[in-house]
């Protein structure tokens, strides 16, 4: 059965080789490390791009923290005993200078529990500027193929649960369109064995660099206007506000006392808000905002 050392020495592996392939498709950029120690023991290696050929600013982190759970963490985790703890995984937001190529974000995570309690969470998210629908149809076919390769209950539960949690409330919209989410992944979860659900998880890391480069490929280059561009930036507000005022992630890490350059690393170089900005009626832009909404059937 896979231990902690395995799963995070796995999770190191994935930060290089997804930086590698993100250098390499780029072409022009390269990721700047910024070693960190984080204060209850562990750290990480904090990733990042800028000012690329086709990315503008992403991040790709890699943390194993560890130590005595406080009392802010045992809130979280609504535990009354003392434990020590341990958490490792990979976070990943990449956003583009073209704002006809998507935004990215992926997260796969293991926690443990001094008390044998352990969980693994995780899921990709895609959020186009314009929503290409034969782009999103493969994407969640990507997605698709990955969980059915492990479960073939897993797509439909995933993409639901990712539907759910990527929207933004105040605005009554979703995030981008959506992808895979899942959280407290284990054996009293799951009829599974922990091997299993590891593997699944690896499959999902493992498939971030294939479908990101392929939409690198596909958008990097393409042309576009400045009105484009300025509908990027409010795009961009639309993701900043649901990072810092909806994302568990976020609000977990700056809460129990995470590395808040790590933290907000996701956020966007450049992102701008408009007092009540409404698309155009029957404009490209009008069309993708309809898009983000919950249930769409993309395969």
């Amino acid at each position: 059965m896979a231990n902690k050392h395995e799963i995070e020495q796995f999770f190191r592996e994935l930060q290089d080789e997804i930086c590698t392939a993100l250098e390499t498709t780029d072409g022009k950029a390269r990721f700047q490390e910024d070693l960190w120690t984080h204060h209850t023991g562990g750290g990480g290696r904090t990733r990042l791009i800028q000012d690329g050929a086709v990315i503008e600013k992403g991040g790709v982190n890699f943390s194993a923290v560890e130590g005595p759970a406080g009392e802010d963490l045992k809130r979280q985790l609504e535990i009354d005993f003392n434990a020590d703890f341990f958490a490792t995984g990979v976070s990943i937001v990449q956003h583009p200078n073209n704002p006809l190529m998507p935004i990215i974000h992926m997260n796969v995570r293991y926690f443990e529990l001094s008390d044998g309690t352990y969980w693994f969470g995780g899921g990709i998210d895609l959020t186009p500027h314009y929503v290409d629908d034969a782009q999103a149809q493969w994407f969640h076919a990507q997605l698709k193929a990955v969980c059915d390769a492990h479960d073939p209950a897993f797509y439909t539960q995933y993409k639901k649960w990712a539907d759910d949690y990527f929207y933004i409330k105040h605005r009554e919209e979703t995030r981008g369109i959506g992808g895979i989410f899942f959280d407290h992944l284990n054996e009293g979860s799951l009829n599974k064995s922990k091997d299993e659900i590891f593997a699944f998880v690896k499959a999902v890391g493992q498939t971030f660099a294939p479908i990101y480069t392929h939409l690198m490929k596909l958008n990097g280059e393409k042309p576009f206007t400045e009105a484009q561009k300025e509908w990027q930036y409010i795009r961009r507000g639309r993701y900043v506000e649901f990072n810092l005022v909806w994302d568990r992630g976020t609000k977990f890490g700056l809460s129990t006392g995470g590395r808040t350059e790590s933290i907000l690393m996701s956020l966007p170089k450049e992102a701008r808000w408009f007092y009540n900005h409404q698309p155009e009626e029957g404009s490209e832009e009008a069309l993708t905002l309809s898009k983000f909404k919950k249930g769409i059937d993309w395969v």
